[in-house]
């Protein structure tokens, strides 16, 4: 019962995907890991954002953040009766900026694209009392291209910068410890996710500067995750996690960037994030079973880059199972309050918003 209504709140929370960290697009959840039996699962989610901002009360925005697709995968096979393995295919961040050409903006025509893709390989070994303990190595690949014009008032002549990195490839780690208590559905498990950092060959161009080719670092930053779950009353479930990820260490600073515009990293953030998640699951029937979650990550105050005129968000999910037999089909829908920031232009991006949805495929063997 447990196992039906989280895949159903999963979905409600991150199978289409957050605004955690203004990046974020998977929540690294080892839940496959602790499935019984051979199991697999394929999750595909769509976001579709509606964030605007306005620059001195005269310039509007409009929607500056185009819509994306997220998708996951997760496998995991017992081997005897200690151990266990697991593959989990996801994608870590992600970026869709699309400041409209037409819009009256300082910033009009300016994208940016962020991809990441990584692949985790855990095992786990069963302890006596219900602990557990696991870890793993994580081969996860980023790449990026940015194209910025700006215009007067951001300053005196219209200036256009172009950045495209190389993928990279690199590894980092996983660690964890478990506890469960199958007789009320309980467990809590604390994972750590290393940081992991890739070196980025970045070419860079400007209309006011020599082209240059550099070598960067840049980190994607280390996260601890605390899930946890418990059976409340007969066939109900109680879920949640709490998120922690350090995003101060995440810096994108090349040089022609900021020579260009000056002083300011192209990317960076002045503080961590928590993001928590709260649910509860309802089984209705052996058919049927659904969850509601809400999600918050508070916002911090700070001001933001233009590529990322986001600051915490509040969503409300919710999910619905269909069960035959081994198969589980579980659909969601997502509502995200946006949080409002002001950006290094002084532009005041508010009353946003967006609409996620998805799907997820699990099959028992």
């Amino acid at each position: 019962m447990g196992r039906v209504l989280l895949v159903a709140g999963a979905l409600a929370t991150g199978a289409s995907s957050s605004f955690a960290g203004g990046i974020e697009r998977s929540a690294q959840s080892v839940a496959p890991l602790f499935e019984t039996g051979k199991y697999a699962e394929f999750s595909f989610g769509n976001v579709g954002p509606d964030v605007s901002g306005n620059l001195a009360g005269v310039f509007n925005s409009d929607n500056m953040l185009g819509s994306y697709n997220t998708f996951s995968f997760g496998y995991k096979q017992p081997l005897g009766d200690k151990f266990d393995v697991a593959l989990i295919l996801d994608q870590p961040i992600g970026a869709d900026v699309d400041y409209p050409a037409g819009a009256f903006y300082p910033l009009a025509g300016t994208t940016a694209e962020l991809d990441s893709m990584a692949l985790t390989g855990l095992v786990r070994y069963k302890m006596p009392s219900n602990f557990s303990v696991y870890g793993g190595v994580r081969l996860e690949s980023v790449e990026g291209t940015v194209d910025i014009r700006t215009r007067p008032p951001v300053g005196p002549i219209p200036v256009s910068y172009s950045l495209q990195t190389d993928r990279d490839y690199q590894v980092g780690y996983v660690i964890g410890v478990a506890w469960e208590k199958p007789e009320i559905a309980a467990r809590v498990a604390l994972t750590y996710n290393s940081a992991i950092t890739h070196s980025l060959e970045m070419s860079e161009s400007s209309t006011v500067t020599p082209s240059l080719v550099t070598q960067q670092d840049v980190e994607i930053p280390q996260s601890v995750n605390l899930e946890f779950q418990t059976g409340i009353a007969a066939d109900t479930l109680l879920f949640g996690s709490i998120r922690w990820v350090d995003w101060t260490a995440f810096v994108i600073d090349p040089p022609i960037y900021n020579a260009v515009y000056p002083p300011r990293p192209l990317v960076s953030y002045q503080s961590d994030r928590v993001t928590y998640n709260l649910g509860i699951g309802r089984k209705f029937n052996d058919i049927w079973s659904g969850a509601v979650v809400l999600s918050h990550e508070a916002s911090s105050g700070d001001i933001t880059g233009n590529l990322g005129p986001t600051d915490g968000f509040t969503s409300i999910g919710l999910a619905a199972t269909y069960t035959r037999d081994k198969l589980k089909i579980t659909g969601g829908l997502r509502y995200i309050d946006v949080g409002g920031a002001t950006t290094t232009l002084g532009a005041q991006f508010k009353d946003n918003s967006a609409i996620g949805a998805g799907f997820r495929i699990a099959y028992g063997f």
